[in-house]
């Protein structure tokens, strides 16, 4: 009988051991989808509250007075320097806000976007002010869609929050600027601001320098001070 009892109890013992070895294991994996589904929620809410807005509503946001009070455009022209002559893709171009100032500063613009109907918006400003030194593209969600080496810079304004995978993206980014060309990121800081998503949809600049450096970019410039709601991190 006493051997009987211990033989139960060791059983009893390892079936325990077992038991918790499948619970750690099931709470692995719960964890590991759950991150999984964070990261990719964080990307898909940002575009979900954007679009909460009509497409009418986003283009009268993108060129009202009050983004030009907060956006400082030709304060963030004059900080790209002489864009003379230089290509430039407008990743996220939205209704052309900077395209068709950047076009009329002199450089040649890529404006970029996944929607058609603000590139048909764009394309319809860049016929009604007759510029010839700009084009629309459209680009797919996963890339730049640039040649090797094809433009000098690429400006990502508003827009870095809303890309997935982005380490993956900016290594193409990268492949397809000039050896002496930069990346130009503006996005808002992650914190409350009058304007802009809410925080819980912003990165913050460690993450956005953290997240280059895996892209392949090793040197780095951050201004804190030319915009009020704005970053303006450089990158080559």
């Amino acid at each position: 009988m006493k051997n009987i009892i211990i033989i139960l109890v060791l059983c009893l013992g390892l079936g325990c051991k077992n038991d918790r070895q499948d619970t750690l294991k099931k709470d692995a994996k719960t964890h590991s989808e759950e991150h999984k589904h964070e990261k990719h929620s964080g990307h898909a809410s940002a575009n979900e509250f954007m679009h909460k807005s009509s497409f009418d509503d986003l283009i009268a946001r993108f060129e009202s007075p009050e983004r030009d009070a907060y956006q400082h455009p030709y304060k963030v022209l004059n900080h790209l320097g002489d864009i003379q002559g230089q290509t430039i893709m407008d990743i996220g171009a939205g209704s052309g806000y900077f395209s068709v100032k950047l076009a009329k500063k002199g450089a040649k613009v890529i404006a970029a976007d996944v929607d058609d109907r603000f590139l048909e918006f764009i394309q319809n400003r860049i016929e009604g002010n007759a510029l010839e030194n700009i084009e629309t593209r459209k680009i797919p969600y996963d890339s730049p869609n640039l040649e090797e080496d094809e433009v000098d810079l690429v400006l990502v304004v508003n827009t870095y929050h809303h890309i997935e995978n982005r380490p993956e993206y900016f290594a193409q980014v990268r492949k397809g600027t000039k050896t002496n060309g930069k990346l130009v990121i503006i996005d808002f800081f992650k914190t409350d601001t009058p304007v802009g998503p809410p925080s819980d949809h912003k990165l913050s600049m460690d993450v956005v320098v953290d997240e280059l450096k895996k892209a392949g970019y090793s040197s780095f410039d951050v201004n804190v001070d030319l915009l009020p709601y704005q970053y303006i991190i450089t990158a080559k």
